[in-house]
């Protein structure tokens, strides 16, 4: 099954199927979200803001939380874009300073 991934602030939208990871589907369609460790989450600037559709995603572990706890600019709609796996429609923002 296909889920549609809208992407702020390119305002783009592409389809990734379930279980992908948000980063994958994202590089995949050549946009750019930086990942320092290459996706392996063990850091955290893959950071994203889930808009919409934060319900359809795997839970966060232990790892992803202590990550997140790192930034300044966490909140509830934060995650890691490698850690995100694909299971229904999304708006993500993809922070612009980083």
């Amino acid at each position: 099954m296909k889920s549609k991934l809208h992407f702020l602030p390119e305002a783009r939208t592409v389809e990734a199927e379930t279980g992908t990871t948000i980063l994958d589907a994202a590089l995949e369609a050549d946009i750019d979200i930086y990942h320092d460790c290459g996706g392996n989450g063990a850091c955290s600037t893959c950071h994203i803001q889930v808009l919409e559709g934060m319900e359809t995603l795997n839970d966060k572990t232990e790892d992803e939380l202590d990550l997140l706890g790192d930034l300044e600019n966490c909140n509830e709609s934060s995650r890691l874009a490698c850690q995100c796996q694909v299971n229904g429609d999304l708006i993500i923002e993809i922070p612009v300073s980083r």
